[in-house]
């Protein structure tokens, strides 16, 4: 595989953009729609959602893609992207840091405003941090923001509000105090957990969130339609203080989760890119110029529940990933460019040696039905068991996922004579019930935070918001706190590669394969941001034949 760098952002293709709309009759989403001066081509874009149906549009509790492929573009934080990838100055418009970089002052921008046209305060990301932080709120992920002072205590009862190092100093000035120096603060700040929400929104209904017509952001699109489960219709949001720079007037984005239908309405014309092809079309593609396919900051695996017998026992855990032949599974099944995951941290970042991370450590679970077999009867005796019990594996209904399933279902049935039982749900049901814990073993993958090798070994601390896994260890733990503030690079990237051993090791989690995400995109659209940190960016994309 090409190796990219941590910043590389290739130019390809787009995705959909998303935002804010205002419930105000002025400055609603009709307000925002621009109608296309005589001759000029309109900047319309259709485009798939193939998750279907968001699970959420507050971004305190979204944790999945396609719920930010829209919270993305419905908010902006303090920190934003550039076209080329590199983090800048979003709703701030200066920050300052302190000598001993613990404090972090930013200058909240005089034009930056709400989709109703209500300033940005400083307030409103007091506000939105401190809610998610409130363990009354129950939001997604709290743990992102335990970097910064009495935020950890807070959220777990220990603390109050009125601790936590984030404070609105006036309209335009927020600062934040930080427990220790933290150099990739800001690669973290661009997270979703410090996206800021209008309080006033916020508190006046429950359900803001729930309706095109009742979402006030301050990113560069506005809701101007949600047909639930159908369609979701974007529009420029006039009241965005960096409007100039987005091209795209409106985008629409279609809610079909079959991949044979969704190809067939690209094919058709009806949608002008979609993401995810089906795997048994890829082949004829990849000679298509309209074929694109890019490696993606992101693992897919299957989370074991270790609460859940039989894979409370680590040697029953590693015998089914060393049955697993993931060569096999990317030439074969997948096809599009993903690579066999021998480890949990993806290709892509490159330690201060000049190699990439994934080239400086250690290669795990190379395919070995020997060892699987070995393990598996061993496991079997510890746990006093002539024979597994039945074992699911849960996924959500997508065909992809269903392939991938189908192929480690075979592989364990022939390497381990294991009969493993496959169930699948709808998205939003299966957020629930992997949020709740309720499985053996299930589908997941997981998207980097951030671009760093913290942005995904960080999800299975014990305190950690996304990890799902019932999993522990002090010894991990120890190593990522360790690692999070250690200033020398080297010595950094030393304690990072010990603690993915030790997740290795004891295998909460079997990571099959480092993703990449393939797409078509028409000829008729072109400026579309692919890259590998998330959801494509349409911000800038641009339609150059009607």
């Amino acid at each position: 595989m090409k190796k990219w760098n941590v910043m590389l952002v290739i130019l390809l293709f787009a995705a959909a953009a998303v935002a804010g709309c205002s419930g105000s009759s002025d400055t609603g989403a009709a307000a925002n729609a621009k109608a296309p001066a005589d001759g000029e081509i309109p900047q319309v874009l259709t485009t798939n959602l193939a998750g279907g149906e968001p699970y959420t549009l507050d971004p305190a509790f979204a944790s999945d893609t396609t719920s930010y492929f829209i919270i993305d573009n419905l908010y902006e934080g303090l920190y934003t992207y550039d076209k080329s990838g590199k983090i800048v100055e979003g709703a701030a418009s200066k920050v300052d840091v302190s000598p001993d970089a613990t404090t972090y002052t930013f200058t909240i921008r005089d034009d930056a405003t709400w989709s109703n046209g209500d300033p940005v305060t400083a307030q409103d990301f007091e506000y939105s941090w401190k809610r998610v932080l409130n363990p009354k709120t129950g939001a997604y992920d709290p743990s992102s923001l335990y970097y910064i002072k009495g935020a950890e205590e807070y959220n777990t009862g220990t603390g109050s509000a009125d601790d936590v190092g984030v404070k609105a100093k006036d309209d335009h000035t927020l600062v934040v105090e930080l427990k220790a120096p933290l150099s990739i603060f800001p690669i973290i700040a661009v997270g979703r957990a410090y996206l800021p929400v209008r309080s006033s929104v916020v508190d006046n209904n429950e359900k803001w969130a729930a309706e095109a017509d009742t979402i006030v952001g301050n990113g560069p699109y506005v809701p101007q339609e949600w047909k639930h489960n159908e369609q979701i219709t974007l529009a420029k949001n006039n009241q965005y203080w960096n409007k100039d720079v987005i091209t795209m007037n409106t985008i629409h984005f279609k809610m079909v989760q079959d991949a044979t239908t969704y190809y067939q309405m690209y094919k058709t014309g009806e949608l002008d890119m979609i993401l995810s092809l089906p795997l048994d079309v890829i082949d004829q593609e990849k000679n298509n110029k309209e074929y694109l396919s890019h490696p993606s900051f992101s693992v897919y695996t299957y989370s074991f529940n270790v609460n859940e017998k039989p894979f409370t026992n680590q040697k029953i855990r590693q015998a089914f990933s060393y049955a697993i032949d993931r060569e096999t599974l990317t030439t074969n099944v997948t096809k599009g460019g993903e690579t066999p995951a021998h480890g949990y941290v993806p290709y892509g970042l490159t330690n201060p040696s000049g190699k990439d991370f994934r080239e400086d450590a250690e290669t795990y679970y190379e395919f070995n039905v020997q060892k699987a077999q070995k393990l598996l009867a061993e496991g079997l005796k510890e746990e006093g068991l002539s024979q597994l019990p039945p074992v699911t594996f849960k996924f959500n209904t997508a065909d992809n996922h269903k392939k991938v399933a189908e192929a480690l279902q075979a592989m364990l049935k022939e390497n381990l004579g294991v009969e493993v039982k496959l169930e699948n749900q709808e998205w939003k049901t299966y957020i629930d019930t992997f949020k709740q814990k309720n499985f053996q073993i299930a589908r997941m993958g997981w998207v980097g935070n951030y671009l760093d090798p913290l942005g995904v070994l960080g999800h299975y601390t014990s305190n950690n918001s996304n990890n799902f896994t019932n999993w522990s260890s002090k010894e991990y733990d120890e190593l990522i706190q360790k690692s999070t503030y250690e200033l020398d690079p080297n010595k950094r990237i030393e304690l990072l590669q010990q603690a993915e051993q030790v997740l290795m090791e004891d295998l909460p989690i079997i990571p099959i394969l480092f993703s990449a995400d393939t797409a078509l995109v028409s000829p008729k659209v072109t400026g579309i941001v692919f890259d590998a940190r998330s959801n494509p960016d349409l911000r800038f994309a641009k339609r150059v034949e009607p």
